[in-house]
């Protein structure tokens, strides 16, 4: 059974995507859900899903606890699925090409520090792009530079606010996210 590793910070709607899918499958699960915030709702959605939590603060998260905790548990894949602290380097070296995360632009752009969620379809929409997306890409030490795995676009030309922006994106993320993290644990 391949383990994966979600971390999040907020609401958690893929990271409950994400463990609905992998429930129905024999090969993969996810073990669990890490959070630096004791107040996301995706705390709760993980536990009603049956999948152990663990909170952990930012010095925790930089002082090789939560390394120590990953080691503990040895995921196959780590999935960023809407976590917002900087990933440290002592994990993305532990874990070469293991730690995968989910972006709500078409990166290069719309990337880098502070350019997450609302931030982002709000600096999309403010620019009148005809499209926006998805990226998921490997993480690296830099905000959003690692490599891509997979993009997917979609026609914003309709949407009358970053809100619908934003709506349409998620969907996408949905529709996406699990699916590729099944076929990169298919792939290793």
């Amino acid at each position: 059974m391949k383990k994966i590793v979600l971390f999040a910070s907020g609401n958690g709607t893929n990271a409950e995507q994400i463990i609905r899918f992998f429930k129905k499958d024999r090969l993969q699960t996810v073990v669990a859900v890490l959070s630096n915030n004791s107040e996301a709702k995706v705390i709760q959605k993980a536990k009603k899903q049956g999948v152990k939590t663990q909170l952990f603060t930012k010095i925790q998260l930089n002082d090789g606890f939560v390394l120590e905790e990953l080691n503990k548990m040895k995921p196959d894949l780590i999935v960023l699925a809407g976590f917002l602290l900087k990933f440290p380097e002592q994990i993305i070296n532990a874990y070469p090409n293991k730690i995968i995360n989910i972006h709500p632009a078409l990166l290069p752009d719309y990337g880098g520090k502070g350019m997450y969620g609302m931030n982002v379809h709000k600096a999309v929409f403010e620019n009148k792009a005809a499209q926006t997306g998805i990226t998921i890409h490997y993480v690296t030490p830099n905000y959003d530079e690692g490599a891509i795995i997979f993009q997917k676009n979609v026609s914003i030309s309709d949407c009358k606010s970053p809100q619908e922006i934003a709506e349409k994106v998620h969907q996408l993320e949905h529709n996406h996210f699990s699916e590729v993290i099944k076929k990169l644990l298919n792939e290793n």
